[in-house]
């Protein structure tokens, strides 16, 4: 195997089309493209142009035409329902063609925009299967986002329908959605023909007449449909990511495109077989929900797991463990604030002793940066490759990966190793020069970008092109920050506004948090710049500890600004680190720096949509307080 990453990845940048001519071999075309890179509308580029597929054909009845319908399509794990059921792929056809009735029967045609606003169950799967089936555009909103988001993209997607459900169950809460669902409809200036509310048992809502509709009533009335053939570069869908300016991108993704990059990736970067389990242990509101709990696995033909629960306390911190030895999966996908999560309660894993992991071989990271003190804690304790890799919602696949599937790589630290197949990825500095290894910068990635990443963002390609391609012509700005090694691994030091500049040292926050989770006692931190009248900014700590810890807080913050400067040097001017319960987070796992910042600048501030508790940031008030520093203005 040695050297075929090596052979992989520049026939992919020096012959992209006869590289991804070839990825697209294993997709089934209704009607063969004409061409597999058209690039005449530079900037935008049309992947397999000219080629007609069905998504929702590809994952589903292909499988089952192929004899492999009573093969485990779904294992939906809910313990916070007690529920665990799974679904043949002949089973998920079966459910998938009925929904697509339903849509059909409520005028839902090929182009329009369906808006799913769903927790962790079948439905929500089965919803996303169903609107590609007949070539309706999917955009998912994470179940429980505040109404006034869910108001803005309802704006901005104008969808035909409306799916949700009674409710969510996150841990112990459960958490209606209807009340949420309502408001929002109130306050959007477009209104969605209906609404169809799959009730749940833990919660019944009350459906107005007119306008809203019973999930399982409808299907009743409904038939099996088919499956619509889209163009490859016709939408899937529209997934929003946070803007800078406060109102959300909607990043599309095509169907052709998608479909190659992501099946291609399943035994390239993964190494998995059709009929292997893979578990992605993220939500569908997100990226990863989108691609690797449901797209990708189903489309190499695996077995996908669909989690409802937490990584702790449904019900103890061996929960992740139970479902791997259960479900025999051999890849877990998750983000690294899970395992923190997981190591802050038991440290020395005694959770995982109860659990046979025999079959379980990769896991992977992704979501924010794999400290080193986490990865070497996970490695330690799994005995398997931990292996850190890097993308975003804009790509929908790694950027960069150690592609296991083609050749295991030595394993780096902090590092999510080289540029996957497809990306020429480049370092570059402000006035728009690639930069030698060895020096950080700003990543970006040459154009054209491979099949399965953004085409554009929704009905405005100008905003694409200035949030993604003036910045440097010709290049895809990331927005990440980081530097090539002399062995070529890639490190991502952060986003390019967590480099704070003190006394005129440029310096990453993103180093200083390795250093202070190296600390024995620290089970997660985060550092951000804040204001200062003259340095600039100078550098400010957050840290959980662990539990069980008995060494005073005193003590523990003067070790850990020790550690900055003799690592970094007194110039780092680390001085003040604050001891925290948790850390304000997205639900995806995303530490909310921007947010900490404003607080201790004493700017106003707006509580993110995506925060999974916003309690958290009143606590977070409180320890900077004590500290010395003022506390921003919610508004």
């Amino acid at each position: 195997m040695s050297g075929q990453y090596e052979k992989a990845f520049l026939e992919s940048i020096e012959h992209p089309e006869a590289f991804w001519g070839k990825a697209a071999e294993q997709i089934h075309w209704h009607k063969p493209f004409q061409q597999v890179l058209d690039q005449s509308k530079a900037p935008f580029y049309d992947w397999f142009s000219g080629g007609e597929l069905n998504t929702c054909y590809n994952a589903v009845d292909a499988h089952v035409n192929a004899g492999r319908g009573e093969q485990t399509a779904v294992i939906y794990d809910s313990p916070v329902t007690n529920t665990i059921t799974k679904y043949t792929y002949a089973q998920l056809l079966d459910k998938v063609a009925k929904f697509a009735g339903v849509l059909v029967n409520n005028g839902v045609v090929k182009g329009d925009r369906v808006i799913i606003y769903m927790p962790m169950i079948p439905e929500t799967v089965i919803a996303m299967l169903a609107c590609a089936r007949i070539g309706a555009v999917h955009s998912v909103v994470f179940g429980g986002f505040a109404p006034q988001e869910l108001a803005v993209r309802i704006n901005d997607a104008q969808p035909k329908l409306i799916l949700s459900a009674s409710c969510g169950i996150e841990g112990a809460r459960v958490i209606e959605y209807k009340p949420l669902l309502d408001r929002a409809m109130d306050l959007a200036t477009y209104k969605p023909d209906k609404c169809i509310i799959f009730q749940r048992p833990q919660v019944r809502s009350n459906l107005f007449e007119g306008r809203d509709l019973d999930w399982a009533e409808q299907e009743q009335h409904a038939e099996h449909v088919g499956c619509t053939m889209v163009k490859s570069t016709d939408p899937l869908y529209i997934l929003y990511t946070s803007g800078t300016t406060g109102i959300p991108k909607g990043i599309v993704r095509d169907n052709g495109g998608h479909a190659v990059a992501l099946k291609w990736t399943m035994k390239n970067i993964y190494n998995v077989e059709p009929g292997d389990v893979f578990w992605a242990g993220s939500d569908v509101g997100w990226v990863v929900g989108h691609s690797y709990i449901v797209y990708a696995p189903l489309l190499y033909g695996c077995t996908t797991v669909l989690y409802e629960g937490k990584p702790i306390g449904t019900p103890d911190p061996g929960a992740f463990w139970r479902v791997i030895s259960q479900h025999n999966v051999k890849v877990l996908f998750c983000a690294p604030t899970v395992l923190r999560a997981i190591k802050k309660e038991d440290p020395n894993g005694e959770y995982l002793k109860k659990y046979d992991l025999a079959g379980f071989k990769y896991l992977f990271q992704a979501g924010e940066r794999l400290d080193p003190d986490t990865y070497h804690w996970a490695s330690n304790l799994l005995k398997v490759p931990v292996i850190d890799h890097w993308w975003q919602t804009e790509t929908g696949w790694a950027v960069a990966s150690n592609c296991v599937g083609l050749e295991l790589l030595p394993i780096k630290a902090g590092s999510p190793t080289k540029p996957v197949p497809g990306y020429q990825v480049v370092v570059m500095d402000e006035e728009g020069q690639v930069l030698p290894r060895g020096k950080e910068g700003t990543i970006a990635i040459k154009l054209p970008l491979p099949p399965g990443n953004l085409t554009t963002l929704w009905q405005n390609d100008q905003k694409y092109k200035e949030s993604y391609l003036e910045h440097y012509p010709g290049f895809y700005l990331t927005g990440d920050g980081g530097y090539f090694d002399q062995d070529g691994y890639i490190y991502i030091m952060g986003r390019i506004d967590d480099v704070i500049n003190v006394a005129g040292h440029r310096l990453s926050t993103g180093a200083m948090e390795e250093i202070l989770a190296s600390h024995d006692e620290v089970a997660e931190c985060a550092v951000i710049g804040v204001a200062d009248g003259l340095r600039g900014e100078i550098p400010l700590g957050f840290v959980v500890l662990k539990n069980g810890v008995t060494k005073a807080p005193g003590i523990i913050v003067q070790e850990l600004i020790s550690m900055v400067r003799d690592r970094i040097g007194a110039f780092a001017y680390l001085r003040n680190v604050a001891v925290v319960k948790r850390l304000p987070k997205t639900r995806s796992g995303k530490i909310l720096r921007s947010t900490m910042r404003k607080i201790a600048d004493s700017q106003a501030y707006v509580v993110p949509p995506t925060i999974d508790d916003p309690v958290i940031l009143g606590e977070i008030t409180s320890s900077l307080q004590t500290i010395g520093y003022a506390a921003g203005t919610q508004r």
